[in-house]
């Protein structure tokens, strides 16, 4: 069993986190691995043995991460497949190209921050549209093949900011162009994840599935920000007194690989070790909510 107050914590790195797992033989898909923290997480799976979908929007920046990896561990099994979050189609063509047949390990890393109100498919604001309903349908789509073999994982990358606004606000949600605001946006798509993935483990942990999400640590100056010129100058300001991107990508490689399912399974992390989500994020009933809402927006009874 694993003794949190013991290896790991807010030091260590993608690649210490990974370096006693041996992961021959399993498939792992990542969204948003083109760069920042996703990409860490990516590599380093991809170096313990996994096979690793690198699941970009962007097929060409997911091309140059994939000839990173080879570059830095050669001989390893990486790959791109394009993974746009805010289309539908995209969603299912991306599911309908995984050419397994079963799914060990998903890692929703790929989000966004800021900038103007935008929408996607389904007249979502984007924030939330991206982050948490483009996930909803991913995970749908994969279900069969994360539940194959008895249940695979999948590791939900939140933040600290589900604590602000303190509440998932119904009545707002989707945020409409009068009420936006980028930081109450992603505020809220942060708890969808914690929450998504609390009532996840809760629906299909009786058919193996493990769920769980996580913080990878505050300002990590990632392309989360590429929405927003402020949002990233003060990252990048603020970036020597912040964990760097190897660093910020362990507690989803801890996630990913920790071989006691009991001690994550619908659990929230930070520095590599759990850690008690806000009260909203804990509360079932506005989980079980989210769902029925989530399932409204995106057309499915």
């Amino acid at each position: 069993m694993q003794d949190w107050s013991g290896t790991f914590g807010a030091r260590t790195t993608a690649d210490e986190a990974v370096a006693d797992r041996d992961l021959s033989g399993q498939l792992m898909i990542v969204t948003g691995a083109n760069s920042g923290i996703g990409f860490h997480t990516a590599r380093a799976l991809a170096s313990a043995g996994a096979r690793v979908v690198f699941a970009c929007r962007d097929s060409a920046a997911g091309a140059a991460a994939v000839e990173r990896t080879l570059a830095a561990h050669p001989g390893v099994l990486a790959e791109v497949s394009p993974l746009d979050l805010g289309s539908r189609q995209s969603i299912s063509d991306f599911a309908q190209r995984i050419d397994a047949d079963s799914v060990d390990t998903l890692i929703c890393n790929a989000g966004l921050f800021g900038g103007p109100y935008q929408e996607v498919d389904g007249a979502l604001e984007r924030t939330v549209g991206v982050s948490h309903v483009g996930h909803f349908l991913l995970v749908r789509a994969l279900l069969p093949e994360l539940l194959a073999q008895g249940g695979g994982r999948v590791v939900m990358v939140a933040s600290e900011s589900h604590r602000t606004p303190s509440k998932l606000d119904f009545d707002r949600l989707p945020l409409t162009a009068a009420q936006y605001s980028g930081f109450v946006a992603y505020g809220q798509a942060k708890l969808c994840n914690v929450l998504f993935a609390s009532e996840l483990q809760r629906r299909y942990g009786g058919e193996g599935l493990t769920a769980c999400s996580l913080h990878p640590g505050s300002m990590i100056p990632t392309n989360i920000a590429r929405s927003s010129s402020l949002a990233g100058f003060v990252m990048k300001l603020i970036s020597p007194f912040t964990k760097d991107l190897n660093t910020g990508a362990a507690t989803s490689i801890v996630c990913a690989t920790h071989p006691h399912l009991e001690e994550i399974s619908g659990r929230y992390f930070s520095d590599c070790r759990p850690k008690l989500p806000s009260a909203e994020a804990s509360d079932v009933a506005v989980a079980e909510r989210l769902w029925k809402r989530t399932e409204e927006w995106v057309g499915a009874s």
